[in-house]
């Protein structure tokens, strides 16, 4: 059988089934061995990413003794990489972003009036709702984590607050927009795919979205009563060293606000994100020509040392050296460079992703799934595992939007069930929870964006976790089950 000739039905129907799971069997099994015997919160340092890329070498053999050409696995790798190259210069841009924002004040602006206004008890409650907005009004988590997710996880390093739960509650509401809001990219996929109206899929999520976020709220305003924080004499010697740092002046906040905008405008992530960095060097040079020459050892700033300046905040490790030593250590950034690690990751899960596609294994245990998903609970309950299912193993958000949708939309039209069930079921088992897996995309960079390990603030990300329990309470109850 030659390349040109190999269809997705062929290699899925000369897979067996048990040869479909045998790499998922290793991946977990040596995932758990590597993250919980031998390397622990540093298996993500180089470890992981080499066992996925030994699963891959699995999976290819597997191929090989179905006698699925290796050019066509490889054709199938290639495609799954070149599919996240805008991901991965967003994740270069916000590595920028977070060294530029840095050196220009707006970071350190955010978290001095941030200590004056936010009450800790209140906190964590706060950050569910502050994300919620910011996502909902610009229909992306990655965004979210990006501009005020940075901010918040600050301003809880200073307030002594859990880092895990706080970064869970960050992701709670940035995920609770990126899920419903009508500009995010994965609601209208989900929503066409399975043929509904926008407007129609989102007012049907909010049957079961709207109970998990309450659940939220009120796990995260009763958690805030519970922690013990800082006293408020060490936020206030925070506060005045940032002040004694920084040029602290609402003016830079003019930045995130015009990212936020351009993004509600509908400019593309890249642009939007590459403008921040622009705008946020600008206003560095501007407002903070004092922290410039610190960074740099200098007296006199000309243009040789301006643009010395920028590049290395935008591209390297910048650390802002203050009068408090817990502030030294919160004020730094690791521009580009560190986000280099995370895309290094993606690149190994794509590796592995695109070999499972090729030999045909996630379809194959995906017909296995739809033959004995008989009941209506049952196909949703499949939807949903499905869709986990790509996220552990294909590594990608996307493709578990596009792998289940195209899978499930007859057999939810032969039983039929209103498509809006499906769209439902694929946005409550797959965009939200890609960032609870550490090789998935969407994991990976929440990570490394906010500085806290997946294995951290998982167990925290309640909504992330309670929308598919949701989901499948209300399959298994038949509420709001519509039929055609």
């Amino acid at each position: 059988m030659s390349d040109s000739k190999l269809t997705d039905r062929e290699t899925v129907s000369s897979l067996p089934l048990w040869k479909a799971i045998l790499p998922i069997i290793f991946l977990i099994a040596l995932l758990m061995y590597n993250v919980l015997w031998v390397f622990g919160d540093a298996s993500l340092d180089g470890s992981n990413q080499f066992v996925l890329l030994i699963i891959a070498g699995v999976t290819i053999l597997v191929g090989y003794s179905e006698k699925i050409p290796f050019s066509h696995i490889l054709e199938t790798i290639k495609n799954q990489i070149g599919s996240i190259s805008e991901a991965i210069i967003i994740l270069l841009l916000v590595g920028a972003l977070s060294g530029s924002w840095l050196i220009s004040g707006i970071i350190p602006t955010m978290i001095y009036y941030g200590l004056q206004i936010l009450d800790p008890s209140f906190f964590l409650f706060a950050c569910v709702i502050i994300s919620s907005v910011v996502s909902v009004s610009t229909g992306s988590s990655w965004t979210t984590s990006a501009t005020i997710g940075i901010a918040l996880i600050g301003i809880a390093k200073a307030m002594g607050m859990p880092l895990g739960m706080t970064a869970g509650a960050i992701l709670s509401g940035a995920y609770f927009g990126d899920k419903l809001s009508p500009l995010s990219d994965t609601t209208n996929l989900a929503s066409g795919l399975a043929g509904v109206d926008l407007f129609t899929h989102i007012k049907y999520m909010l049957k079961t979205t709207i109970p998990s976020i309450s659940i939220t709220l009120i796990f995260f305003l009763i958690a805030g009563f519970y922690i013990e924080v800082v006293d408020t004499t060490t936020t206030s010697v925070i506060d005045i060293a940032i002040a004694e740092t920084f040029n602290i002046t609402a003016w830079v906040l003019l930045v995130p606000c015009l990212v936020i905008v351009l993004i509600l405008n509908k400019v593309p992530a890249l642009i939007s994100l590459f403008i921040g960095v622009l705008a946020g060097g600008a206003v560095a040079l501007i407002f903070q020509q004092d922290v410039i020459l610190q960074i740099l050892g200098i007296d006199e700033l000309n243009v040789n040392s301006a643009y010395k300046v920028l590049m290395i905040a935008f591209t390297e490790k910048v650390t802002i050296d203050t009068s408090n030593e817990m502030l030294s250590e919160l004020l730094t950034s690791k521009g580009m460079f560190g986000m280099l690690k995370t895309i290094w990751l993606i690149i190994c899960a794509m590796v592995l992703g695109g070999a499972l596609k090729g030999v045909g294994a996630l379809d194959t245990i995906s017909q296995a799934i739809l033959k004995v998903a008989k009941s209506t609970s049952s196909l949703i309950a499949s939807t949903i595992g499905v869709t986990f299912l790509t996220n552990l193993t294909a590594s990608d958000q996307y493709l578990a939007i596009v792998i289940p949708s195209k899978m499930f939309k007859k057999p939810f039209m032969d039983k039929k069930i209103a498509p809006e069930n499906l769209s439902r079921s694929i946005e409550d088992g797959g965009t939200v929870t890609s960032v609870l897996i550490p090789h998935n995309t969407c994991g990976a960079y929440h990570a490394n964006t906010l500085g806290v390990s997946v294995t951290d603030f998982a167990q925290f990300a309640v909504f992330c976790w309670i929308s598919p329990l949701m989901s499948l309470l209300y399959a298994i109850l038949n509420i709001k089950i519509r039929k055609i």
